[in-house]
């Protein structure tokens, strides 16, 4: 057995209970299906013919009390298996949501530049959607499936051999005509997935872009080209619905010449006197379970299909080793006093062919204040980015403390490093919330306290609700200072004795720049900090200016002194003045 096919079946260890009394009831639930038929077969043929009335009537009457028990027992299997077995479906797909979603926090950020967030949350939905529609319906289709027919061939077979011959010569018939109509049902309801995802997709763009839909006055190209797509769908439904209509009407095509080759074939058998009529009505109750179980099989074919493919979706994940981990050993970051040393440091994505950066060497002493500039692209963001190791640098080795940042572990290293960038995150949920995120522990008062050390108090008691606003998916209901004071107050929350402020105030006007940049110095103040700086006027008084090109670090020194050398400082300096 493979390992994925191992790990398929492992889902079903923790409810092997629940799925041996799934697959009992299953199995209880074919039989009585084959049961009455034989029970009607004996009354018409045997009692109604060889018994006295009387003692015909008891026996009758015997039989159908048997009759309502077994269907009261049809009943509690039935809702069993509908209620119990989803449960267990539903239950094994918690448990993989859980895992892949576990999984994806493992992830680095290597792994998320090369994905799209909509396919990966298809895996979270509709990937284990269809995994446990096979886990639960699969077993129990296929169960009950396997006995209706054989057992309805085998009791068939004994009743006539000649009638049971003439009607399962038109099952391999029905099972190939719905075997071709239902995979291009299924290719055109996957066109349909297909076109209803563009709809969604560009209903998302519109709505997310609606202001600068109506800035520019276009909201009839918007509606002509959702038409457009809305026609694609329409057309792509019409088409499926052809399929589907042929598949049914097929179906019910077959059923019906079955039916007629009973009845007919079966009045030619009792002119001859080679069959009763107990036996032909016997034939036409057992028609029903013929025709269901090629029907659950042929489904079965298609869930197993998209099952079995959702399933290596879902392990293609799993299988992805986070190229981030702890090493084997690595201790915590403890009593961090925020030194950090850059040793021939280089870095390249893994898709790249060049080098971001290259024989970076730098060291930054306990509690200084040091800006990284440069032109876009050469690095500086990466640069930032190796020291709470969201990468891994390709080439030398980051010091914190003496120590390797790699024999750390990532939990105790992030925890001591505080990050503030210019595109702000605020999750959905209350202001409270979002600034509680830096420490999930903290009291109100420890919120509040870190709020007004962001310069975030005064407006947040301006809201409606105070500190319990809520402020929208992103924060959509805050100015861009807002918003970037609240992540301010989440790393003071935080209280890390190292920051990392990636172009905090690029994107702000010059009056909320003003109350960020005073929330940000507040914030700095004796702990290591890195700024990398857009705005050139924000970084005046760092102890440090890095000046970044392609070839690594060009020039280094204060303001004063960068200004002096008249070189790569000096130019960008004057140009963003």
């Amino acid at each position: 057995m493979s390992g994925r096919a191992k790990k398929f079946l492992s889902y079903y260890k923790p409810y092997t209970g629940l799925f041996l009394s799934d697959m009992a009831c299953a199995f209880v639930l074919a039989g009585i299906t084959l049961v009455n038929p034989l029970i009607v077969r004996y009354i018409t043929n045997d009692l109604l013919v060889n018994v006295p009335f009387a003692e015909a009537s008891m026996i009758i009457l015997k039989l159908g009390g048997l009759m309502v028990f077994l269907a009261a027992a049809q009943f509690f299997c039935n809702y069993f298996v509908n209620y119990q077995g989803h449960v267990m479906g539903a239950k094994m797909e918690y448990d993989m949501r859980n895992e892949i979603f576990g999984h994806f926090q493992k992830l680095s950020f290597n792994f998320y530049d090369n994905q799209k967030t909509g396919q990966l949350m298809s895996r979270v939905t509709n990937d284990l959607f269809d995994i446990t529609e096979l886990c639960h319906h699969g077993p129990e289709d296929l169960v009950i499936s396997v006995i209706k027919f054989a057992g309805a061939f085998v009791i068939l077979i004994q009743v006539n051999v000649k009638l049971t011959l003439l009607v399962f010569a038109f099952i391999p018939f029905m099972f190939v005509f719905a075997l071709i109509i239902r995979r291009k049902m299924h290719e055109a309801f996957k066109r349909n997935r297909a076109k209803q995802a563009d709809i969604n997709a560009q209903i998302e763009d519109n709505l997310s872009g609606i202001r600068v839909v109506k800035s520019f006055a276009n909201e009839e190209l918007e509606r002509e080209k959702f038409r457009e797509g809305n026609d694609r769908y329409l057309a792509c439904k019409r088409n499926s619905y052809f399929y589907m209509s042929n598949f049914h009407s097929g179906l019910n095509f077959f059923i019906s010449c079955i039916n007629i080759a009973v009845v007919i074939g079966g009045g030619m058998f009792i002119t001859k006197g080679a069959i009763s009529l107990g036996d032909l009505l016997t034939f036409l109750l057992y028609i029903n379970n013929l025709i269901e179980p090629v029907q659950k099989l042929i489904n079965f074919t298609e869930q197993f299909q998209n099952g079995m493919t959702g399933f290596e979706r879902f392990m293609d994940i799993l299988e992805i080793e986070p190229d981030i981990a702890d090493k084997e050993g690595a201790k915590p970051l403890c009593d961090v006093k925020g030194e950090i040393i850059f040793d021939d440091v280089s870095f390249k994505y893994e898709d790249g062919i060049s080098e971001v950066f290259r024989n970076i060497n730098l060291t930054v002493r306990e509690g200084e204040y040091v800006a990284l500039v440069g032109p876009s692209g050469v690095g500086k963001t990466t640069m930032c980015s190796l020291i709470p190791r969201f990468y891994e640098p390709s080439g030398g080795r980051i010091l914190i403390d003496g120590q390797d940042i790699q024999g750390l572990t990532l939990d105790s290293l992030r925890k001591n490093i505080g990050v503030v960038q210019q595109d702000v995150y605020l999750f959905a949920g209350t202001i409270m919330d979002n600034i509680r995120y830096g420490r999930m522990d903290a009291t109100k008062e420890e919120v509040i306290a870190a709020a007004k050390n962001a310069n975030a108090h005064e407006f947040i008691m301006e809201l409606p609700d105070g500190y319990n606003t809520y402020i929208g998916q992103r924060g959509v209901k805050l100015s861009g200072g807002q918003k970037q004071r609240l992540s301010i107050a989440r790393v003071f929350l935080k209280n890390p004795p190292i920051l990392i402020f990636d172009e905090a105030t690029s994107a702000l006007d010059n009056e909320s720049e003003k109350v960020v940049q005073e929330s940000l110095e507040h914030l700095a103040k004796n702990r290591t900090t890195l700024v990398i700086a857009h705005r050139l006027t924000t970084i005046r008084n760092a102890e440090t200016i890095l000046v970044l090109t392609e070839e690594g670090i060009a020039e280094r020194g204060t303001h004063e002194e960068l200004m002096e050398q008249d070189g790569i400082y000096r130019s960008l300096y004057v140009v963003n003045k």
